[in-house]
């Protein structure tokens, strides 16, 4: 009796494909394991959306007692009420658009849990000691983002100052012509200003020039004294806004 010594095809590429994905396991099958893992990327992923959604709320960033004093000062802002009906509330001016920086402005966030936790600011007179630190920390993050937040709403280019007040037209050019930016003359917009903010707006200023060469050291630092000059510690909200 004669044997056949012919062998069977090798199956194509798409085939060997095909079945190394549904080739079992010890348990699943590799396709079974990996569709569930997809399955559950999703889930997880539209999760990890929901969460970052659920605490950019005005009701989640004001629900510790500790941000009642911020909600009653941004109350009586321009920013909550004025006459085009159009509102911004916490997470437009401190969570940034941007996937990475509002990542990161997540995880810093973590921070305010603890100091919630330890008391650091549960009464009126906790709240003012901390008062200017809190804000230094806000110019300074905002002076390095060169106030991102706030362009989302206000940008120069999209500013018609012909129909502007002739004050504020003229500031927006000045700020435009030396390189300034939104919280520069914008500080106390939206909560109260600390005693002695002029002083340590400079102070910032100076501070984060230094990083940045001899020269531009010079000129942060001739701003921040025109910046001081212009800025007027007898009122809460600064010119323009």
């Amino acid at each position: 009796m004669t044997q056949s010594n012919s062998q069977e095809p090798r199956p194509g590429l798409i085939r060997r494909i095909w079945n190394w994905f549904w080739t079992p396991t010890a348990v699943l099958s590799v396709g079974f394991t990996l569709v569930v893992g997809f399955l559950a990327g999703i889930l997880f992923w539209g999760g990890f959306h929901w969460s970052m959604e659920m605490t950019n709320t005005e009701e989640f960033c004001t629900g510790c007692h500790t941000m009642e004093t911020n909600l009653g000062e941004y109350r009586e802002t321009i920013h909550y009420n004025n006459h085009s009906g159009v509102r911004a509330i916490c997470s437009d001016c401190h969570v940034p658009k941007e996937w990475n920086h509002k990542v990161k402005a997540k995880v810093m966030a973590v921070k305010d849990i603890y100091h919630e936790l330890m008391g650091t600011i549960d009464t009126p007179e906790k709240y003012e000691d901390h008062r200017l630190k809190m804000a230094s920390q806000t110019w300074k993050k905002m002076k390095q983002s060169d106030s991102r937040e706030c362009r989302n709403c206000h940008n120069f280019d999209y500013m018609d100052f012909t129909i502007q007040e002739t004050r504020a037209a003229k500031e927006h050019q000045r700020a435009i012509d030396n390189s300034m930016t939104c919280i520069d003359c914008h500080q106390g917009i939206a909560h109260n200003l600390p005693e002695g903010y002029a002083e340590e707006y400079k102070r910032v200023v100076e501070e984060l020039s230094m990083e940045t060469g001899s020269q531009q050291h010079k000129d942060a630092v001739a701003q921040a004294n025109a910046i001081r000059g212009y800025l007027n510690p007898s009122v809460k909200e600064t010119p323009g806004g």
